[in-house]
C-alpha cells in the first residue's frame, strides 16, 4: 500500500517544473540577501536558531499551499484573480529589492520568538513569497510546489546557521549585488505571471455574454 502511494507521488513529480518552481522561491525568499539583516540582529543579541526558522518556514508555506485556496473560495476570488494580484505585489518587492526603497515594514521582535516573528515570517515567509506559492498552483501541482518547498527550506537552514561564513566569503558588498541581481530577475517574473493571468482574465471577460 505505501509502496503505491510513492509510485504514485512518484508519477506526479516533473522536474522540470519542480526546479522552476524552486527557482522561483529562491529568488522570492532572498535568503541571501537577508544575511545582513540576520547580522544585525545577532549583533543585537538576539539568538537566531536556524532549525526553528526552517521549521516554521516550512509550516507557513505547507499551509498555505493546501489552505490558500479555501481562503479564496470564502472571499469568493478565482486563482486568476488572485496570480495577477500576487504579480503586482512580487513586483513590488522587487523594486524594493533592486532600488533599496523599503515598502513593507518588517517589525522587530526579541528573544527566541524572533525564529518564527519576523524572520519565518514576513521577512522569509513574506505575503510576496506566500502569494506566489498560491499562484503557482495555476501552473504546478502540489507534489512539485512541495518539493520546491523543501528544497528551499533545506537552503534556508544552512544559510542561517552558516551565516558568518556566508558574510566572510561574500562580503557586505558582495550580497549586496546579489539581492540586486536577484531582484531584476524577480521583476522579470512579476512580469510574466501578471501578464499571463490577465490574459486569461480579459479573455474570460470578453468570453461572458452580455445581457440584452
Amino acid at each position: 500500500m505505501f509502496g503505491d502511494v510513492v509510485l504514485f507521488l512518484f508519477n506526479l513529480v516533473n522536474f522540470r517544473h519542480a526546479l522552476s518552481a524552486s527557482i522561483a522561491l529562491f529568488v522570492l525568499l532572498d535568503i541571501i540577501g537577508m544575511i545582513p539583516v540576520f547580522l544585525g540582529m545577532q549583533e543585537r543579541g538576539i539568538t537566531i536558531r536556524s532549525y526553528k526558522v526552517a521549521l516554521y518556514t516550512f509550516l507557513f508555506m505547507t499551509i498555505f499551499l493546501f489552505v490558500g485556496e479555501w481562503i479564496l473560495h470564502l472571499f469568493n476570488v478565482d486563482l486568476s484573480s488572485f496570480a495577477a494580484a500576487g504579480g503586482i505585489v512580487v513586483f513590488i518587492i522587487s523594486i524594493e529589492m533592486v532600488v533599496g526603497i523599503k515598502v513593507f515594514d518588517h517589525g522587530t521582535a526579541s528573544g527566541d520568538s524572533v525564529s518564527v516573528v519576523p524572520i519565518a515570517f514576513p521577512l522569509i515567509a513574506g505575503p510576496g513569497t506566500l502569494t506566489a506559492i498560491l499562484s503557482m498552483r495555476s501552473a504546478y501541482n502540489h507534489v512539485n510546489i512541495e518539493i520546491a518547498i523543501i528544497l528551499n527550506v533545506i537552503i534556508i537552514y544552512v544559510v542561517v546557521k552558516y551565516m558568518n561564513a556566508f558574510q566572510r566569503v561574500f562580503g557586505a558588498s558582495g550580497i549586496m549585488v546579489i539581492r540586486k541581481l536577484f531582484g531584476i530577475i524577480l521583476m522579470a517574473m512579476a512580469v510574466k505571471l501578471f501578464t499571463s493571468n490577465i490574459a486569461s482574465l480579459v479573455g474570460t471577460a470578453i468570453a461572458i455574454p452580455k445581457p440584452i
